[in-house]
């Protein structure tokens, strides 16, 4: 008998009123906003009225270097959670939402997937509260008073050649990368080249995920630079008297929604800001809730540990003040031996056949890029934990070679098939994880905030991904200088790289060493609170490919979502 879909296995999900579900975090109901009867938001005031409470053990899950298929880190995140619970321990998980543009494409949504999802999914892969919708329309409302500005004889003298600030739209549309405004009648406005972003990479989704409160969330809206004057000074969304109607739109985008796995574990799910040129991680305000809501609140990172982990020490603890007591690193046989450089895996083609042989070697060939990952856990002084994300075509042989690499690494190691199995498939990982997280903490950040901004790209790329050295174009030095100036050098910095690989060539596999990273471009998502370096051509609208999702998702005879995955 095949494997149901995950559509399949989550239309069978026992669901609990949400009022049992808040009653499992000790949350009191007056603090929830229902959304219908699967989904409910929480009050703001949560954070003030929980914080007494005892702070419950903090994990971040990451990953090795993914394939483009990823590696379950979403995952492996919802199978630790229930596994939590048939180990007696109570968890609450903190995610992303998904974007409906990979929902549409290739990837698919981002629910988890087989016995270990968030439900209902149809709900979370696509609208949910409409925050993502709240985000659109405050970051293109700025859009609009930009080009409004612009007709109405720009009285801030903004230069058009250096106007940053962009549109977004939740959809991939490769044609919408790079546009035309303006054309027609003088009444039609002035014209200028600009483009379109996804939602996601939006830096008004990044202030959503960043900020602590609404006068925060205020506060940061109005510090967004939409461009310069044509004497080099930054122009804000403040400037504009745009920032208090963005703020309105955010308003209740900033409140959490709260829904449940499969096996009823409460889970946060918040923000979804992109794992390239934004920190990809789930919100702040959601952890200061959920941390305080059980023994146990377990979030996820995007990409690999060299970019959603490193952000997460490094941008987003830095905001939150909140310390993990320990991390997750997701590995698979078949990554690993994609390191090896013997294979090629193309996202929506079949795997190779030889990838499923069995083959030890290869798994130990690839296993630099491993214990790479191990080593960015632990230099934050945060004890790591490999879990190895079993599929059925796996040999016995190939988990026992990344055993000995993760633990001669000083991880902790599990083997899990949670895919199949839902949270049973995840209790070693579990006994694991408490174990680590019980160790005395010794975290730290990367650099500190008086370092100057090359000196915190160079210790990323150095000590993070192994640069020998990092080398600016001349624009790139033009602007770190002026953001010295401007008095943005404080800021935490995220890089934008390839996530296939810890290098910044996508081509390089396992842990490359001996290279330069070269910066060509930065750019200052000052209201988010962050400098972002990009190093290699960023794609920040994706487009469809030949026979995306959004060809078979459909409604059949009764009304019912068909095609999700």
């Amino acid at each position: 008998m095949s494997f149901p879909s995950d559509l399949e296995i989550a239309r069978g999900a026992k669901l609990k009123p949400m009022s049992e579900i808040a009653g499992q975090m000790d949350l009191p109901l007056d603090l929830l906003e229902m959304h219908g009867d699967e989904v409910a938001k929480i009050r703001l005031d949560a954070v003030e009225r929980l914080a007494g409470r005892p702070r419950a053990k903090y994990v971040v899950v990451s990953a090795i270097t993914p394939t483009p298929l990823g590696e379950g880190k979403t995952t492996t995140t919802v199978g630790l959670g229930q596994a939590m619970a048939l180990i007696g321990r109570r968890a609450t998980i903190a995610l992303r939402q998904p974007s409906m543009g990979p929902t549409f494409g290739i990837k698919g949504g981002a629910a988890g997937g087989g016995y270990s999802q968030v439900v209902p999914m149809e709900l979370l892969n696509l609208h949910l509260t409409g925050d993502f919708h709240a985000v659109t329309a405050a970051h293109n409302l700025l859009s609009a008073i930009v080009d409004n500005h612009l007709h109405q004889g720009n009285e801030l003298d903004l230069d058009l050649h250096n106007i940053t600030w962009r549109r977004v739209l939740d959809v991939n549309d490769r044609a919408l990368r790079n546009i035309i405004v303006g054309l027609g009648t003088k009444e039609d406005g002035v014209t200028r080249q600009t483009g379109f972003d996804i939602t996601a990479a939006s830096e008004v989704m990044a202030v959503l995920a960043l900020s602590t409160s609404m006068q925060d969330l205020r506060a940061r809206v109005g510090r967004i630079v939409v461009g310069y004057t044509k004497a080099g000074e930054p122009v804000t969304a403040e400037d504009l008297h745009g920032a208090g109607s963005m703020a309105v739109i955010l308003k209740e985008a900033l409140k959490p929604n709260l829904m449940q796995t499969l096996e009823n574990t409460p889970v946060l799910v918040h923000a979804g800001p992109f794992g390239n040129i934004a920190h990809g991680n789930s919100s702040i305000m959601a952890d200061l809730i959920g941390i305080h809501c059980g023994e146990y609140l377990i979030t996820e990172a995007g990409f690999g540990a060299d970019m959603g982990a490193e952000r997460f020490f490094n941008i987003k603890c830095r905001t939150s003040g909140l310390h993990p007591d320990a991390a997750v690193v997701v590995a698979t046989v078949r990554a690993l031996k994609a390191h090896s450089g013997r294979h090629r895996i193309v996202a929506g083609r079949p795997l190779p056949e030889a990838l499923l042989a069995e083959n030890p070697d290869e798994v130990l060939e690839g296993a630099a890029n491993l214990r790479k990952q191990i080593e960015n856990i632990r230099v934050h002084g945060v004890s790591p934990v490999v879990a190895i994300n079993a599929f059925p075509d796996d040999h016995p042989s190939e988990h026992e070679a990344i055993r000995q690499v993760a633990e001669a690494a000083g991880a902790r190691v599990a083997v899990c098939t949670h895919f199949a199995d839902g949270g049973r498939g995840a209790t070693e990982l579990a006994r694991v994880v408490c174990e680590a997280a019980e160790e005395p903490s010794s975290f730290q950040l990367l650099y500190p905030d008086s370092a100057t901004l090359k000196e915190k790209i160079e210790a990323v790329a150095t000590k993070i991904y192994g640069a020998e050295a990092v080398t600016y174009s001349p624009a790139a030095n033009r602007q770190l200088d002026s953001y010295e100036r401007n008095g943005f050098g404080r800021l935490p910095v995220c890089i934008a790289k390839t996530h296939l690989s810890i290098s910044s060539d996508a081509s390089l596999k396992g842990a490359p060493t001996g290279w330069t990273m070269p910066v060509r471009e930065v750019r200052a998502s000052v209201g988010a609170g962050f400098v972002y370096p990009i190093c290699g051509d960023m794609r920040t609208m994706p487009g469809l490919g030949a026979n995306p999702a959004a060809h078979i998702v459909d409604l059949d005879e009764d009304g019912v979502i068909q095609g999700l995955s």
